[in-house]
């Protein structure tokens, strides 16, 4: 075979082997477009969506509501409430501890003398205070609001709260002053700037003293004489939610079922607000 008729066998050769790569090329640009089109790869939208997803309005809801449950300003009314007396009945201030069972948490002052007359917490005051006192309900705290009538009475609630133990060795006191690292809040009495209205005047300086929305407050008074509950909803609103303190009316003092009322009371409007 003479040298021309190799270089043509070469060429032959060659482009034989061209037509076969083009042939298997187009085959598997075939193959990928079918199957692009039959499966189409996700999209950075659906990567982006994915890898980012924000929880659910429902999730988001129950948050909120968790976060939400419980009050985060508890307010007692003192006499026929937090405890069994009224004070300005009372003779002088509290001189006597009387010691006995704290609701299981071992001994401690149950009860303080005034004269005769003995001035106890009512077992719905000394649960809840326990229970906070426990931490049980995070982001809470508590304070007074009194209508106390003269000086002196004033003098003596005051007394009693230094005095009375919630759990043995802290007192009532103890855990107001725990609360607001060692700041008096109390709105105790009806001496100016204070009022026997306490939607015009406990509250609002309670608001602006503990920078607690009313909204977020949870409100409990005997209304024996006269509607501290009412009064307190209607005065005491939030401009942007229209809403109050929570309130319920304690005629027999604060008692367990009282407490636990209020508590759920706040928890469904929290929960309905949300």
């Amino acid at each position: 075979m003479t040298n021309a008729d190799k270089s043509l066998v070469g060429a032959q050769q060659l482009c034989h082997k061209n037509v076969l790569i083009g042939t298997m090329m187009s085959r598997l640009l075939r193959s990928t477009f079918i199957a692009t089109a039959l499966f189409p790869l996700p999209s950075r939208a659906f990567h982006s969506s994915h890898l980012q997803q924000k929880p659910s309005s429902a999730a988001s809801s129950v948050a909120l509501n968790m976060s939400n449950q419980y009050p985060e300003l508890t307010v007692y009314d003192m006499d026929a409430c937090l405890w069994d007396q009224e004070m300005y009945v009372m003779r002088s201030v509290p001189d006597k501890k009387i010691m006995g069972d704290l609701n299981g948490r071992g001994e401690g002052v149950i009860g303080v003398m005034s004269g005769r007359d003995q001035i106890s917490l009512h077992k719905g005051s000394l649960l809840s205070l326990q229970e906070h006192h426990d931490g049980k309900y995070p982001g809470m705290k508590v304070a007074m609001a009194s209508s106390a009538d003269t000086p002196q009475a004033e003098k003596i609630g005051r007394a009693a709260l230094k005095m009375l133990e919630v759990v043995p060795g802290v007192t009532v006191w103890d855990i107001l002053m725990r609360d607001w690292d060692g700041r008096d809040v109390n709105q105790i009495g009806r001496q100016p700037p204070l009022s026997s209205n306490k939607s015009k005047t406990h509250f609002p300086i309670l608001r602006k003293e503990t920078g607690i929305r009313y909204d977020r407050m949870l409100f409990f008074d005997d209304c024996n004489w006269g509607d501290h509950c009412g009064m307190v909803e209607q005065n005491c609103r939030e401009e942007d939610s229209g809403l109050g303190p929570v309130t319920v009316r304690t005629p027999n003092g604060l008692g367990e079922f009282e407490w636990k009322q209020g508590l759920k009371k706040y928890a469904e409007r929290s929960s309905v607000k949300s």
